[in-house]
């Protein structure tokens, strides 16, 4: 391994809650009249912030909304959402990944959740990963979402190593993009790993081991 540190996006690398994503938000699209909300608007919404996944359910609406008024309907989809998340155990935690990731601890990496999303800390929690990782950087302490740099400059900042020195794995666009564009190397997995500005394809997640 010729990195120091890696740095993971949480969901749809380490876990996934994309399908309680899309349920939380198809049940606010329906609240609000919405009835063509489906799976591909979703995919929109990969990566991004909540805000910026709120917009992808408003284009769909006629109506005009305050900020005040998005911000309450923006809660109110996190507030099913998370709901839903209880749901969650460490059987969501795929087995390749976990014994990936102690094989790296062992390796003596440094290992850190750089994610967009203000749930990461529970959700690390529901899956038994609560105090595994050596940093977490997340929505709750970043101004600027992905394609923006800023969660994994704060994550690398926080394990105390440069860009250069750490890997960024990515499943969406929007974070092969962040990572470029803080001056990592990216590994993609799942549907970024086909994509152009990747450096490194991951078919599996153990195929971290043999970078």
């Amino acid at each position: 391994m010729k990195f120091n540190g890696i740095i993971f996006d949480l969901d749809g690398v380490i876990c996934s809650t994309d399908e309680y994503h899309y349920l939380a938000w198809k049940a606010l699209a329906e609240e609000l009249g919405i009835r063509d909300f489906n799976r591909e608007d979703n995919m929109k919404q990969r990566g991004v912030s909540r805000m910026e996944s709120l917009k992808v359910v408003l284009a769909k609406s006629d109506r005009v909304y305050t900020p005040e008024q998005k911000l309450e309907l923006a809660e109110r989809k996190n507030g099913m959402y998370k709901k839903m998340l209880n749901n969650m155990s460490p059987k969501d935690l795929d087995d390749d990944v976990l014994s990936t990731l102690t094989s790296l601890r062992k390796m003596g990496l440094k290992l850190a959740i750089g994610s967009s999303s203000k749930n990461t800390p529970a959700i690390l929690k529901q899956i038994g990963l609560g105090d595994f990782f050596d940093a977490v950087a997340d929505g709750n302490c970043i101004t600027k979402s992905k394609p923006d740099p800023e969660v994994f400059l704060k994550a690398a900042q926080m394990i105390g190593l440069p860009p250069q020195d750490c890997l960024v794995v990515e499943d969406a666009y929007s974070g092969i993009d962040a990572g470029k564009s803080g001056g990592f190397t990216t590994a993609g997995i799942g549907t970024a790993r086909d994509y152009e500005h990747t450096d490194i394809r991951l078919d599996k997640f153990s195929d971290l081991l043999k970078i």
